[in-house]
């Protein structure tokens, strides 16, 4: 019997996995104390069958991701808070997250479009100063991981990243879910976020091939706009590059990704393992609790 996809999440001093019906938040307090978490959850597309099909599908389970994960992150930080008017409010968090996407707005849409906007006086083919403008993006992107990377704090979340990727790659291997068992896996997971958001570069770069060169402001908001778009695609190719079988093509488009993770991804201590062990456990179904437990 072929074993179930699950995922998860980094966070800080901690991991998130997410079940067919449920998410765990394990988080590490202090040696020996781990905190866990674990709620039901019911996706939307079980109400709307129609947003389960292809590409829809996929902004689906991005926004649903995005709140989960920042539910999700909050929860692990409100852990350390030492006390509680320390811990952001919903406004707060609301502001946060709203700084956080237009700062990704300016990095990874109005800072390339506005270089391209000053070669377009020297360079009149679409194609090339697309392909540039795809070049700055991939810049840009690695630029920024390789800057938060030196963070000692993200250091730490990148080790848990990688040890939600061991423990995921222990339960799929079907051996039980042990530090011994997940200490021989490696770090890169070819379903990994990192994949994705590689993924969604190189397929908006596709997309705005056939847009010409509208006017600097028109362009930005067509990127926008056509964001659900090229996620859903994104989400189309990363489940395919995930397979065992994978189309040449499919394959050379996650490669890349994947070796990104060498950056998102570190090597992680046993007691970090035990903590995504202890989430993926508590959304497991009872009976491969017990499979998997190493008992």
């Amino acid at each position: 019997m072929s074993k179930k996809q699950y995922g998860g999440q980094a966070l800080i001093e901690g991991v998130m996995m997410r079940g067919e019906d449920s998410i765990a938040i394990a988080v590490r307090r202090a040696p020996g104390d781990i905190i866990l978490k674990k709620e039901k959850i019911r996706s939307v597309a079980d109400k709307y069958p129609f947003l389960k099909w292809p590409f829809i599908r996929g902004v689906v389970a991005l926004i649903s991701s995005l709140v989960i994960g920042i539910q999700a992150l909050t929860f692990s930080a409100s852990q350390f808070a030492e006390e509680e008017e320390e811990e952001l409010s919903p406004l707060e968090m609301t502001g946060a997250i709203l700084m956080a996407f237009g700062a990704a707005v300016v990095l990874f849409i109005v800072l390339p479009a506005s270089l391209i906007s000053l070669l377009q006086k020297f360079i009149t083919s679409n194609i090339i100063l697309n392909l540039i403008e795809g070049i700055i993006k991939i810049i840009t992107f690695l630029v920024y991981l390789l800057l938060i990377a030196r963070m000692e704090d993200i250091k730490r979340v990148f080790m848990y990243h990688g040890a939600e990727h061991k423990t995921i790659f222990t339960y799929e291997a079907g051996l039980p879910l042990t530090v011994e068992n997940a200490r021989q896996f490696g770090t890169l997971h070819p379903r990994c976020g990192t994949n994705f958001m590689f993924i969604v570069i190189l397929i908006s770069i596709f997309f705005f091939s056939f847009l010409g060169r509208p006017p600097l402001l028109q362009r930005i908001l067509y990127h926008l706009l056509l964001l659900p778009v090229i996620a859903g695609t994104s989400y189309e190719v990363l489940k395919l590059g995930a397979k065992d079988k994978v189309n040449p093509v499919i394959k050379l488009l996650a490669t890349p990704g994947l070796y990104l993770q060498k950056i998102t991804t570190k090597e992680p201590d046993d007691a970090m393992l035990e903590v995504a062990i202890a989430a993926l456990k508590a959304v497991l179904p009872e009976g491969e609790v017990g499979e998997n437990a190493g008992l």
